[in-house]
């Protein structure tokens, strides 16, 4: 007995960092080695700060999607939002609206479009997938109409100063992400909401007779990631110096991506913001690897989807070993 017990016990630096984590670090670290071999200023400083940049709207979106998953839903609708979210913001201020005025509306949407796909969802009951790939045809939709499908230049140099700005060298973009991660992180495993969001992911039926209420915490996910998309396209907007309805096609697929990478499963009711974190350094860290190393964007289309389909392979993998030792462990209190 004792001989098998010892045979299980996991080494004690797995059980600090988790065995799925150390193969995402390892995956952070050879990607870093490849492209620092084929190109010596990918492991600089400049291009280290400019791929945090690059994440940081991948990231916001994450961290939404994160919640949502584990909640069993998804949102198709981020891109989309994220444009919108800039096309309106430029627009406001180019009619003299103060900052703050701009930025608060600007989130109001972002929690409108959040409630809406909620609504779908809980309301009539379409699928998520389904209904937030009609609020990303939509709201894109709209991103075009209200400035006549051009960008909208931002002339107030206060606010393109956002995108500018800079704490001991590090882009405000990147603080923001930073610390909404660990805002949102310690909600979701610190707090009851958090609780509650990985009950309904696990079963929403039962989460229910234990006296939750699942339409509740999935509306609220759907608005959470809905006010974080738009404080991202804010940002970005601000990057940019204007607001771009083209912009950010596909970047909910790199969010979830990064999220399901992350070992947050499709199944719902497990994943963790540390996990999240990785997957964002990762998938970033390995597009502008592709860009830097002069890859066409056409085989990058193909290398993303590629690697999206090594995430929910892995997942299809972790859900697997997960359903056999909840087995075995049943079996043997049978």
């Amino acid at each position: 007995m004792g001989a098998k017990s010892e045979k299980r016990e996991k080494p004690a630096f797995l059980q600090v960092i988790g065995g799925d984590k150390l193969v995402l670090i390892l995956a952070i670290i050879i990607v870093f080695v490849l492209f620092t071999i084929l190109n010596r200023n990918y492991f600089s400083t400049t291009n280290i700060i400019n791929i945090l940049v690059a994440a940081s709207l991948v990231g916001m979106v994450a961290i939404g999607h994160t919640y949502l998953i584990i909640a069993m839903q998804n949102d198709l609708s981020p891109g989309s939002l994220a444009a919108l979210s800039g096309v309106i913001c430029a627009l406001l201020l180019q009619k003299g609206f103060p900052i703050i005025v701009a930025v608060l509306v600007t989130l109001g949407v972002g929690a409108l479009v959040g409630v809406f796909n909620a609504w779908m969802v809980n309301s009539i009951r379409i699928e998520a997938f389904i209904a937030t790939l009609v609020s990303q045809m939509i709201v894109r939709g709209f991103a075009y109409i209200i400035c006549d499908g051009k960008p909208v230049a931002i002339s107030n140099q206060s606010f393109n100063n956002i995108g500018k700005a800079r704490f001991i060298g590090i882009p405000f973009s990147v603080w923001l992400m930073i610390i909404c991660l660990i805002v949102f992180g310690f909600i979701l495993a610190k707090t009851k909401f958090g609780r509650s969001v990985y009950a309904i992911g696990g079963s929403s039926e039962a989460a229910r007779l234990a006296g939750l209420n699942p339409k509740r915490i999935i509306c609220i996910c759907f608005i959470m990631i809905g006010v974080l998309t738009a404080a991202g396209g804010i940002v970005f907007a601000a990057r940019m110096n204007a607001g771009q309805p083209a912009a950010n096609v596909n970047l909910e697929f790199d969010a979830i991506t990064a999220v399901v990478l992350g070992g947050t499963s499709f199944a719902g009711g497990v994943g963790d913001m540390g996990g999240t974190v990785l997957g964002i350094i990762l998938i970033q860290s390995f597009n502008t690897g592709l860009t830097m190393v002069g890859v066409s964007s056409f085989w990058q289309y193909v290398a993303r989807g590629a690697l999206l389909l090594f995430a929910l392979t892995s997942d299809y993998i972790r859900k697997q070993r997960r359903d056999k030792e909840l087995l075995e462990a049943s079996m043997k209190n049978a």
